[in-house]
C-alpha cells in the first residue's frame, strides 16, 4: 500500500480538497451526502460503506461498526467514532432509529441500495464538482485522506490502525509519510511545543 503513485503523484486528498469535497457533498444532500460523509469521516472502503446497515449505526455511543470485508474468512468488526452531525444525518435520511426498532429485517437492509460502480460514480461526480482531479480523486483517495487527516490531528498510529482495519502497523505508518502542506502543519505543531 502507498500514498504516492510511482510517478510521484499524491494518492490522498489533502485538507483543502477534503473541505471542498465535504462542502459539495453537503450541498448534494440525501443519500449522496450521507455516503460521501460516511466515507470521509470513517476512512472505510467503498465496499464496506455499501455493506453498512442501520444495525451498524450506534447512535448512543456515537460509533459506526464497520465489517472489514478484506478478511473474508472471519468476521472482523471495527468501531469508528464519528461526529454527532453525521449520526443525526444518517438517522434523518435513512431512518436509522426507526429501522433499528422495526426489527431485524429493517435493521439489516443496506443504507445505500447502490451497486459498487454506481457508488464509485457518485464519489467521482462529487470530486469533479469540488474541483478535485488526479489520482487522488477516488474513494480510495478519501480513505488515504482520512489516514493523513487523522495523523495531522495527532491520532496515534495504534488507534488509526484499529479504525482503518489494518492488520499491520507498518501499513498504517504510511500515513505518517505525508509530505507537502500536511508535513509542514505537523512540523509546526512540533515547533509550538518548546
Amino acid at each position: 500500500m502507498r500514498i504516492y503513485a510511482a510517478t510521484g503523484e499524491r494518492l490522498y486528498i489533502n485538507a483543502d480538497e477534503r473541505a471542498r469535497f465535504l462542502a459539495v457533498a453537503d450541498a448534494a444532500g440525501g443519500p449522496v451526502q450521507t455516503l460521501c460523509l460516511t466515507l470521509a469521516y470513517t476512512g472505510c472502503r467503498l465496499s464496506e460503506a455499501l455493506a453498512l446497515t442501520p444495525a451498524a449505526i450506534q447512535l448512543g455511543p456515537g460509533v459506526i461498526a464497520i465489517r472489514c470485508l478484506k478478511k473474508r474468512d472471519k468476521v472482523v468488526i471495527r468501531e469508528v467514532p464519528v461526529p454527532p452531525v453525521l449520526l443525526a444525518l444518517l438517522d434523518r435520511v435513512h431512518g436509522v432509529h426507526h429501522a433499528q426498532r422495526a426489527g431485524p429485517i429493517a435493521a439489516t437492509a443496506p443504507l445505500w441500495p447502490y451497486h459498487r460502480a454506481t457508488a464509485w460514480r457518485i464519489v467521482k461526480t462529487v470530486m469533479e464538482r469540488a474541483a478535485i482531479s488526479g489520482p487522488q480523486a477516488t474513494a480510495k483517495g478519501l480513505r488515504h485522506g482520512f489516514g493523513v487527516h487523522a495523523i495531522r490531528y495527532g491520532v496515534q498510529l495504534n488507534m488509526l490502525q484499529k479504525w482503518m482495519g489494518h492488520a499491520s502497523m507498518s501499513t498504517t505508518a504510511i500515513y505518517a509519510n505525508a509530505t507537502g502542506h500536511e508535513e509542514r502543519l505537523i512540523a509546526e505543531r512540533m515547533w509550538q511545543e518548546r
